[in-house]
C-alpha cells in the first residue's frame, strides 16, 4: 500500500496537541548492539552471507531471507511461512525490518536476543530442518571460504554456532528503516505528513492506541531491555465476530512456552514500522488488508467500533510510518566445487 502523495498546503495541517507531543518518537539512525557482540563490517558481511545461504537447512532450499525476506518487507508475504519440504506452521512471519529495537524475539517472546533468535529456525523440523547446530556448523565448515570469512570476523577459525548467530545478529541490526515520513515529521518538518495522517495521528493517540504501541518502533518499547518481554493478551475483548471470524483465540501464544494459563493469548506487542506493506496481519496472517486489521484492533482490543473516516485517517497515519530500506544486494555464497554438501 502506498503513501498518498497528494500536496496539500500548510493551512490544512491539524497540528499534534501539545500534550501528544511527548509521545512521538523518531526511530534512531543506528539500533543498539550488545557488549558482547559489537557490529563490525565483517561480522555483517558474514551474517548476510549466512542469512542468504539455503544450504544450512535440512533441504537446501530454504534460508533466513525464504521467510524473512529483505527484498521486500522483510517477511514473506504468507499467513504461515513454509519451510522444509513444503511444511507450514501455524504462525507467520514476523518483519526482520527494526527486529533489532525489540527486547525478545518471536511472537511469543521466546528468545531473548537476535543471537538466540537466529540459531531456533535452524533446528526447528519445519522451518531449516537440520538435526542439531553441530550438523549445522559441521556443514559450513565444508565450504571453502567460510573459514576465512569467519576469521576476519571473529579473529580465529572456531567457526561455532555462537559465532554464526553473532555475524546473522550483527546483520539483523543494520536492518533498520529510520526517516520515513512521520520522523521527518517529528523532527520539525511539518509538511512531511498530509492533514489525513496528522488527523490519524491524533486519533491514534486519541483512541488509546499508544497504550501498546509506544516507542520509536510503536512496539511498546521505549528501551531495548534484554529478556523483558513486552506482551499483551490479543484479543482481549473476545466476544465479537472478529474473534471467530479470524480464529484469533486458537493460538495459546506465551501460554505455549510456560506452560501457564495465566500467559493464555499474550503476544509479544509487533512494530508498527513498515506496517503498511507487511500483510497479512497478525500471528495467524488472517487478515488479508491494513484497514481489516485496524478495525479488527479496534474491537479487539479496545472495544471500539471504528467509523470509515476514522479507519481512512488511521490507516493514513499508519502508512506514514514505512520508511525508506536500506539498499540491500545479494551475496556471493561460498562455493563447493564437485561435491555436494546437502546430501551426506
Amino acid at each position: 500500500m502506498k503513501q498518498s502523495m497528494v500536496m496539500i498546503g500548510l493551512c490544512a495541517l491539524i497540528s499534534v496537541t501539545t500534550a501528544q507531543a511527548n509521545i512521538w518518537q523518531a526511530l534512531p539512525e543506528s539500533a543498539p548492539a550488545p557488549a558482547d557482540n559489537p557490529t563490525t563490517a565483517a561480522k555483517v558481511e558474514l551474517g548476510k552471507t549466512l542469512y542468504f545461504d539455503p544450504r544450512i537447512s535440512s533441504t537446501g532450499t530454504v534460508s533466513c531471507n525464504s521467510c524473512h525476506n529483505v527484498m521486500e518487507g522483510g517477511d514473506d508475504s504468507r499467513p504461515n511461512s513454509m519451510g522444509v519440504n513444503g511444511q507450514t506452521g501455524g504462525r507467520g512471519a514476523p518483519t526482520v525490518w527494526n527486529a533489532a529495537f525489540y527486547s525478545t524475539q518471536f511472537w511469543d517472546g521466546r528468545a531473548n536476543t537476535l543471537e538466540d533468535q537466529a540459531k531456533g529456525p535452524m533446528t526447528n523440523p519445519i522451518e531449516m530442518g537440520m538435526k542439531n547446530h553441530d550438523l549445522v556448523m559441521q556443514r559450513v565448515r565444508k565450504m571453502s571460504g567460510y573459514q576465512e570469512m569467519f576469521k576476519k570476523a571473529f579473529g580465529d577459525s572456531a567457526m561455532t554456532i555462537d559465532q554464526a548467530a553473532k555475524a546473522i545478529a550483527a546483520y539483523e541490526r543494520t536492518l533498520i528503516t529510520p526517516n520515513s515520513a512521520f520522523d521527518v515529521y517529528v523532527k520539525g518538518d511539518k509538511k512531511a505528513l498530509t492533514s489525513a495522517q496528522v488527523n490519524g495521528m491524533n486519533l491514534f493517540a486519541d483512541l488509546g492506541c499508544v497504550s501498546c504501541h509506544s516507542g520509536s518502533a510503536f512496539n511498546g518499547q521505549a528501551e531495548v531491555k534484554v529478556g523483558t518481554p513486552v506482551l499483551m493478551k490479543f484479543p482481549t475483548f473476545a466476544d465479537n465476530d472478529y474473534v471467530s471470524k479470524y480464529d484469533l483465540a486458537a493460538d495459546k501464544g506465551r501460554e505455549n512456552v510456560t506452560g501457564k494459563a495465566e500467559d493464555n493469548n499474550l503476544f509479544r506487542i509487533p512494530t508498527l514500522r513498515n506496517i503498511a506493506v507487511t500483510a497479512p496481519y497478525f500471528h495467524n496472517g488472517a487478515v488479508k488488508t491494513l484497514d481489516e486489521a485496524v478495525k479488527v484492533m479496534a474491537k479487539t482490543q479496545l472495544n471500539i467500533d471504528l467509523s470509515t473516516a476514522q479507519t481512512n485517517d488511521l490507516v493514513a497515519f499508519l502508512e506514514s510510518l514505512t520508511g525508506p530500506f536500506p539498499q540491500q544486494t545479494m551475496p556471493r555464497l561460498p562455493l563447493t566445487p564437485g561435491k555436494s554438501i546437502v546430501v551426506e
